[in-house]
């Protein structure tokens, strides 16, 4: 009866494999790949290997162990690729702001420009280390996903106010027309990379509360099931808001995210195919019609169309640097620390980091960027699928969609496939609040994967059941 209730129990606490060991290994290749690009920047810039590579990697391989450390005690069973991918994405960001911060064009147009240079990269390692630390808060707060469904209208409240911050006089910036920064001390914050994640759980509680109303059809049009009126007053309200962000703040990127991410988690929480097309035809009706009498918006689609017109080149130089920055890379790019994208400007380093992978790694580079960002999201939608609970599989894909769009958005931008939106890469980009906001991101999926991949525990022994097993003939 001993033997058979020990064996029962072990079968219990072993269940699925934790991979952190898997992890490990992962994360080991996510900084030595950094590393050698590094070392491959400061040959091609001065023939020797930088002096700051042993800080570099140090610096690099401790956010790294203690990010594992954490998810490796608090998070065991969480998915094993999601911290190795946020890893490699944040190495080779910052090793591209370092290597632009040697261009001397640059050094020379900001001291003519603000009378002195000062480094970015220094910045970006320190953003890094908040990042990594809120990843670590995350983790070490948040110990069931589920309590974020008590905060659901407290959310709503929390993104809005977010999203006024940068209206507030004196709080508020104005950079290159848009009014989507605010000064706190002597750093500047970009609010709605935070908001996204805030109003995420918003949607997440109040979808999975009402998507039963919402899943119902009153009547059947051309294929598709129409939707109640009174159940539109939801994707009405973010419809406006998003557009209300678009005019107030001249912020396209964010009103699209936004209204976006709400459209996706609203189709996987009715599986109605008709909430996809009334969000891409008010989307459509609102682009256009805010196009019409916004100046700031006009001249974005001014310079999507028409990058390289002589009347509009002052206005449109950085588009026009960065698509012939692509054209240059080719296939296999000029080579790490070899291009000259540093001719986009100041903007290099954040809005525009993808064209300088785009001309010195090529079209190969590129493509393996995206797919490690697409790597990143399909983790978090197979997060999504194993999540055991409504709240977390809405949540898990909304945190996934808004990452997919934003990359979407950025990239599309910078090829000229759509308008210039003003939003960053997600880790690759220089900018404090992006790294910071997305780190926040990836800890909560790995919460939600931990809790979904955590074994159940194994049901206590019944030793009335066992002795009958035992002496039953």
């Amino acid at each position: 009866m001993s033997s058979s209730t020990t064996h029962t129990s072990t079968i219990g606490a072993i269940g699925a494999p934790s991979r952190r060991n898997t992890e490990l290994a992962l994360l080991a290749f996510a900084v030595v790949i950094p590393l050698f690009a590094y070392m491959n920047v400061g040959l091609a810039l001065t023939g020797e290997i930088p002096t700051g590579m042993l800080g570099y990697g140090l610096g690099l391989g401790m956010l790294a162990g203690v990010g594992h450390i954490v998810v490796r005690r608090f998070a065991a069973y969480a998915d094993p690729l999601l911290l190795p991918l946020a890893t490699l994405l944040n190495g080779l960001g910052l090793v591209v702001v370092w290597r632009l911060d040697q261009s001397e064009k640059l050094q020379q147009r900001a001291e003519a420009q603000f009378g002195a240079f000062s480094p970015s990269a220094p910045n970006q390692l320190m953003y890094s280390a908040i990042g990594v630390a809120l990843f670590v808060g995350v983790l070490l707060l948040l110990k069931d996903h589920r309590v974020l469904q008590r905060y659901t209208y407290i959310s709503m409240v929390g993104a809005l106010v977010l999203l006024l911050l940068p209206l507030v006089p004196g709080l508020g910036m104005n950079v290159f027309g848009a009014k989507i920064w605010i000064r706190v001390g002597g750093f500047s914050i970009q609010p709605g990379e935070f908001a996204k994640i805030v109003i995420a759980i918003f949607f997440a509680g109040y979808l999975m509360v009402k998507r039963d109303a919402l899943a119902l059809a009153s009547r059947r049009f051309m294929g598709l099931y129409l939707p109640r009126g009174r159940d539109l007053g939801p994707i009405v309200v973010v419809w406006a808001m998003s557009i209300l962000i678009l005019v107030f703040e001249t912020d396209l990127g964010t009103s699209l995210l936004f209204f976006g991410m709400f459209v996706v988690m609203l189709y996987v929480a009715t599986e109605r195919t008709s909430w996809i097309v009334f969000g891409l035809l008010m989307s459509a009706v609102g682009a256009v019609g805010v196009a019409t009498f916004e100046p700031h918006v006009q001249q974005r689609v001014d310079a999507w169309l028409n990058p390289f017109a002589p009347e509009t080149l002052a206005q449109t130089d950085q588009i026009a640097q960065s698509l012939m920055a692509f054209g240059s890379g080719g296939v296999l790019g000029t080579g790490l620390g070899q291009g000259n994208s540093d001719l986009i400007g100041f903007a290099a380093n954040s809005d525009f980091i993808l064209a300088t992978f785009g001309e010195e790694m090529g079209l190969a580079g590129v493509m393996a960027i995206l797919l490690i960002y697409g790597l990143i999201v399909e983790r978090g939608v197979r997060t999504a699928l194993a999540a055991r609970d409504p709240f977390g599989k809405l949540l898990a894909i909304g945190l996934s969609g808004a990452f997919a769009i934003q990359v979407f958005v950025v990239a599309g931008g910078v090829m000229g496939l759509i308008p210039l939106t003003g939003m960053t890469m997600p880790f690759l980009a220089y900018g404090g609040s992006s790294v910071i906001a997305n780190w926040a991101l990836v800890g909560i999926l790995i919460r939600i994967s931990d809790t979904a991949r955590r074994p159940a525990p194994s049901p206590a022994p019944n030793p009335d059941a066992e002795m009958t097993q035992v002496v039953r003939p």
